[in-house]
């Protein structure tokens, strides 16, 4: 083993010298709160009007290969945290592969795109909660005070005495498998109107000008549904038996996740005809109108309320995730220390008030409908750009001997090298994906600056990280000078 492999091992185990959060997680509780992050709701119904729109039909292959790629990434994630349980996951990461400088790149991306889901989180579920309470916004104004509301709720959830908060998420877990399930196990079986061979059909017969082109933008708007695994990793401090229960937490996270999103996209898209589902797409809400419509008027408010108490799972669990990256940001002296700081009950509330306040500051952008829509791009391509670099430095690590994955708890031997240049290469490939510029599936009259969005954003924020390390070394060797 070579002294830097020493070193990092050494330093999984180190004592943590500054604040601390509770050990109250079991792996029941992390397996909920990343379950709650990707959140099948949150994620299907957030695309299946524009899949629809962009790729036609077909798209559900999209879903099912984006979900098999994804297992290698979670795969690495699960390597990872078996061997360095730690609040941050990959922020903490990559600082102990690569160095404090890529910490500080991996910290600030993490932070950036994890904030920019929060914002999204709250503006998606801000329609629902106005849905449900019987007045649906319909202008910026109104969604963005609704969606303030919303974030207010995710505030009180994460600042609420423990007990609460894995209440609701359990709640909304219940909600996701009972709610969401059960209607697409009633639709698959009651209300199925095509075969199974129309999930493989009508490929490239929406906007997009090819059935090529219309696979790699259903492969880029499918990669929304299956992020937030990873928060599982951010809040191993507080999980029992980190090592061991945070992988299987993981794993678990991710294929129930995924099993659900692709039954209920099978039973939707095999419940209704094409053209409805293409013409729903336009409203804020394509899915309501429609299980109404096959089941009963009767059934709407109920599943609002289901689809409502999941998204306010998916929102708390979101600001509980973004803030635990904060935390370990402020810990190790990337941020200031005041957010590194707990409460007696062991929660970092200054990092959750942070990130409440600058995804709160975000919501002003859904003031214009563009606006929103850069930031929803900006968050799915900021995690690609999260598992590139994590899954990169991961590989570079194991070759050069800085990490040896044999000292973890989960052990693939020849296989985890194997997996983890795949899941490098898948990552990198769908962040690309994501980035690129389509008109097609934005608006044919979108500004320039929109279809770039994901690389001016990720371009602006390594300049601005690059110019702050650059100047914090040069300062105090001016001062020095002087």
């Amino acid at each position: 083993m070579s002294g830097s492999t020493k070193q990092i091992s050494a330093a999984q185990n180190a004592p943590v010298t500054s604040d601390t959060l509770s050990r109250s997680m079991s792996v029941w509780h992390s397996f909920t709160l990343g379950f709650a992050v990707v959140s099948p709701v949150a994620g299907l119904y957030a695309i299946i009007g524009v899949q629809t729109v962009v790729a036609g039909g077909g798209w559900f292959v999209a879903l099912a290969v984006c979900l098999l790629m994804q297992l290698l990434v979670a795969t690495v994630y699960a390597e990872l945290s078996s061997q360095f349980p730690i609040a941050g996951g990959a922020y903490k990461w990559a600082r102990q592969l690569g160095g404090a400088i890529a910490g500080q790149y991996a910290g600030v991306i993490y932070i950036c795109s994890t904030i920019a889901m929060v914002t999204t989180t709250a503006y998606t579920g801000g329609f629902w909660l106005a849905t449900f309470c019987g007045s649906p916004g319909t202008g910026g104004g109104l969604m963005v005070l609704w969606g303030a509301l919303f974030l207010l709720l995710c505030t009180f959830l994460n600042l609420a005495p423990v007990s609460i908060f894995n209440l609701v998420i359990k709640l909304g877990v219940y909600a996701e498998v009972a709610g969401s399930f059960g209607v697409a196990l009633l639709l698959f079986f009651f209300f199925r109107q095509h075969p199974v061979l129309e999930l493989f059909q009508h490929m490239g017969t929406g906007t997009a000008p090819s059935e090529m082109a219309a696979f790699l933008a259903a492969l880029a708007i499918a990669g929304w549904a299956f992020i937030g695994f990873d928060a599982c990793s951010t809040t191993a401090e507080e999980t029992h038996q980190p090592k061991r229960m945070v992988p299987r937490a993981i794993f678990m996270s991710l294929l129930v996740v995924g099993t659900v999103v692709l039954f209920n996209s099978a039973a939707l898209i095999l419940a209704f005809e094409h053209d409805t589902l293409r013409n729903s797409s336009h409203t804020a809400d394509p899915v309501t109108p429609l299980i109404a419509s096959s089941i009963g008027d009767w059934f709407e408010k109920p599943f609002l309320a289901i689809v409502m108490t999941a998204f306010l799972a998916c929102g708390a669990s979101m600001v509980k995730y973004t803030s635990r990256i904060v935390f370990s940001m402020a810990r190790e002296g990337n941020m200031p220390a005041v957010l590194s700081q707990v409460t007696v009950s062991k929660t970092p509330r200054n990092a959750i008030l942070f990130t409440v306040l600058l995804a709160g500051c975000g919501l002003i952008f859904g003031l214009n409908d563009d606006a929103v829509a850069t930031i929803i791009a900006f968050g799915t391509g900021g995690l690609y750009a999260m598992f590139t670099f994590t899954t990169g430095f991961a590989l570079f690590a194991r070759l050069t001997g800085r990490w040896n994955p044999a000292l973890g708890e989960l052990k693939l031997g020849a296989w985890g090298l194997v997996i983890n240049i795949l899941a490098f290469i898948w990552s990198l490939f769908e962040l690309i994906n994501i980035a690129w510029p389509r008109p097609y599936a934005i608006s044919a009259d979108a500004p320039w600056w929109q279809l770039w969005a994901t690389p001016l954003v990720l371009g602006c924020i390594l300049t601005c990280t690059t110019l702050y390390i650059l100047c914090k070394k040069w300062m105090p060797s001016k001062s020095t000078h002087f």
